[in-house]
């Protein structure tokens, strides 16, 4: 049981991280999976939440460097969807960041932070929040 937990926690790590970047699945069914097989709560919730939040940030900086051959073929996403959420950015700025975990358009906001130059450490700030916010209350049905 402890290598599986230890395995577990890398795989852990690199799928939410990899969720909150390139690869479009659950980091959420992950989390769930090592508390059913019996993980302690809070070195899997801050396991979940370092990959998640790193793969945030990795979005954000492909966001800054403004290359769009990456943001397309790496995010897959276009011009005019990044374009379309100026105006978000704009009324919200960083505490959009609050918002990265959501499936699908999270990685967009994290994209846009970065290529609108949203102040780094207050867009790193509210990510880690939110995402940390998402998985404690999942951790919260297996307490």
């Amino acid at each position: 049981m402890e290598a599986l937990q230890e395995w577990g926690y890398i795989g852990l790590f690199i799928g939410s991280f990899l969720a909150a970047t390139v690869v479009p699945f659950s980091s959420d069914i992950l989390l769930i999976g090592m508390l059913l097989a019996g993980a302690p709560v809070a070195p899997t919730v801050a396991t979940a939440t370092a990959g998640n939040w790193l793969g945030g940030l990795t979005s954000y900086y492909v966001g800054y460097l403004g290359k769009w051959k990456w943001i397309e073929k790496w995010f897959r996403v276009k011009r005019e969807t990044l374009e379309k959420q100026k105006s978000r950015i704009d009324k919200y700025g960083p505490l959009l960041a609050l918002m990265t975990w959501l499936p699908i358009v999270g990685d967009l906001f994290a994209i846009a932070l970065g290529f609108y130059r949203q102040p780094f450490v207050r867009s790193a700030v509210y990510m880690l929040i939110g995402k940390a916010a998402r998985f404690v209350i999942w951790s919260l049905f297996f307490i």
